[in-house]
């Protein structure tokens, strides 16, 4: 199973998180900083983080972006509000996705085990290992995307988001079918995971991502990678 780091400053959150995870088999590391979380971060290479955002000190906002700056570990929100524009703020900072509290241990598990899958992905049967796109290679084998020679620090979401959307040139995908496939999520309506997504992404791989080239946007529908 797997280890995770849980920054939470709620007790009683800590408690029936880690409690839950636990009976189900994961390791669990418990801080309750943003300070805490880095230095237990860089100490115990977890292979996911739960970051709440309503943290004492250094925001889970500011921690988020802290992670980002030197690990494409994946990190998931805990929020209070479905509404709260931090959420948004927090997906363009980097984070994969986000838990609604309270949540039941079968979702916070669910989430974490889709967002580790996106770590896994390999070419399909019968897809070219590495494709060439422009500037980019894309090694599907590897998991790795270069641009100019140069890898990209992919977060898991953007390099599953590429992966998908390069394996299907000029290929619109509406957000919901990207909302289902890269992140398996089931219901409708929540698109802010995919246009962060999107604008992270396009910040990475694109010269100008005002003018994209490769993720580019259907008004109305969705997106789709290409034409080069």
């Amino acid at each position: 199973m797997s280890r995770v780091l849980l920054i939470e400053d709620d007790p009683a959150v800590r408690r029936g998180v880690s409690l839950g995870l636990r009976h189900r088999g994961h390791e669990v590391l418990v801080v309750s900083t943003g300070e805490d979380g880095l230095a237990e971060l860089v100490a115990s290479a977890p292979d996911v983080v739960l970051l709440d955002l309503m943290l004492p000190g250094m925001s889970g906002l500011a921690t988020c972006r802290r992670i980002r700056a030197f690990s494409q570990v994946p990190i998931v929100i805990l929020s209070a509000r479905a509404d709260d524009v931090d959420v948004v703020v927090g997906l363009e900072a980097g984070a994969d996705d986000y838990v609604i509290k309270p949540a039941s241990g079968e979702v916070i598990e669910a989430r974490i085990r889709a967002v580790l899958r996106r770590t896994a992905q390999a070419a399909a049967p019968g897809q070219a290992a590495r494709t060439a796109h422009g500037d980019l290679l894309i090694d599907r084998t590897a998991l790795r995307v270069l641009k100019h020679g140069a890898e990209l620090a992919l977060a898991p979401t953007e390099l599953k988001l590429l992966l998908f959307l390069s394996a299907a040139p000029e290929q619109t995908f509406s957000r919901q079918q990207l909302l289902e496939q890269v992140w398996e999520h089931t219901f409708h309506g929540d698109y802010r995971l995919v246009d962060a997504c999107v604008m992270r992404l396009r910040a990475k791989i694109e010269d100008d991502p005002r003018s994209p080239r490769y993720i580019q946007t259907v008004r109305g529908f969705g997106y789709r990678f290409g034409p080069l």
